[in-house]
């Protein structure tokens, strides 16, 4: 994972211990809904591990973690530890908005999806829609539809909490 993640903080400052820092985010990642202040003690302090996470989302680690994920063979050691990396971009979906959204779709990683495809938007369908042409004068049965597709490719404002801890 070496060559995907900074070398430096973003203020300058060398992490200490890098792969402890990773190791507390894929240990968090595996627990469902679980806070950052149930991280236990011996990965350190929950707060300096969230704000290390924020960063490399920020940074736009978990996106190039993603695309080599897509190109790489299967026996590639990162394919080992694919699921961890998968498990983190769910928690970084909020962080990463829309983007990593549209880049987890285009790449087919529905493990990394923080819910079940139907209930997230679908930012590929509404592009698409968007520019269908309807002509002078649709009729109203095809706005309806059209209309129907647009809400549904929004996804739904709210995802229940038990479907998101049920999704694996």
């Amino acid at each position: 994972m070496h060559p995907f993640l900074p070398a430096l903080a973003p203020q300058g400052r060398r992490t200490a211990d890098l792969r402890a820092r990773m190791d507390a985010i894929f240990h968090l990642a595996h627990l469902r809904g679980a806070a950052w202040r149930d991280l236990p003690e011996h990965h350190g302090r929950p707060d300096t591990v969230s704000r290390f996470f924020r960063r490399l989302t920020h940074g736009g680690v978990w996106h190039r973690l993603l695309r080599a994920l897509a190109k790489l063979p299967p026996g590639h050691p990162l394919r080992a530890i694919e699921y961890s990396i998968c498990r983190a971009c769910r928690r970084a979906a909020r962080l990463g908005g829309m983007p990593l959204l549209i880049l987890i779709r285009r790449l087919g990683l529905r493990s990394a999806l923080a819910a079940p495809p139907w209930l997230l938007p679908d930012p590929l369908l509404s592009e698409t829609l968007h520019r269908w042409p309807l002509g002078p004068r649709p009729a109203a049965d095809a706005l309806r539809s059209l209309a129907r597709l647009l809400r549904d490719a929004a996804g739904r404002a709210r995802i229940p909490r038990s479907v998101r801890l049920g999704w694996p």
